[in-house]
């Protein structure tokens, strides 16, 4: 399968809000599978259509085999509760690491390959996943949110001291 090259910043790109999917196309149907198997490559949870130079919102969140694949287009937030903080990275800036404030629980709407529409509620890390990669979407960056910086080799024993 093709890998996609991840877009780094500071390529425009991820700094443009995204266009919406106004028809799931076979091109936008590959383009999901090709997104999986890059984000998989980068072993990444997420990616954006816009981290491999596409304008659509389109987002991909696997956390673990539990919870699943998430293939969304067109998702929103359509309810936010409470704050966390915790430590995040990202694809588009290898090596950046650092504590970023968001909702502990969302509720999301999106759009799946097949047109079917869905609503999820999700909390922890996984609600953290989803907000990181629909802020792509919005060409918002968590550098622009990081709190504390953590560096690369500071990381593993940050995640140690911080597992709750």
């Amino acid at each position: 399968m093709p890998l996609l090259p991840i877009i780094k910043y500071p390529n425009p790109v991820l700094i443009t809000p995204a266009s919406e999917v106004l028809a799931i196309t076979d091109e936008i149907i590959q383009l999901m599978d090709d997104m999986y198997e890059t984000m998989v490559a980068g072993d990444g949870i997420g990616i954006a259509a816009p981290q491999v130079n596409q304008s659509f919102r389109i987002a991909l969140v696997e956390v673990d085999e539990e919870t699943g694949l998430f293939e969304m287009i067109n998702p929103k937030i359509i309810k936010s509760v409470g704050k966390t903080i915790d430590v995040e990275g990202c694809l588009s800036f290898p090596e950046v690491y650092g504590t970023v404030e968001r909702a502990e629980m969302i509720v999301l709407h999106y759009f799946d390959r097949n047109g079917d529409a869905y609503e999820v509620e999700a909390e922890d890390y996984l609600a953290r996943a989803f907000q990181h990669e629909l802020e792509h979407l919005d060409g918002k960056l968590f550098t622009d949110k990081i709190i504390q910086k953590i560096e690369p080799e500071d990381l593993e024993d940050y995640m140690e001291e911080n597992i709750t």
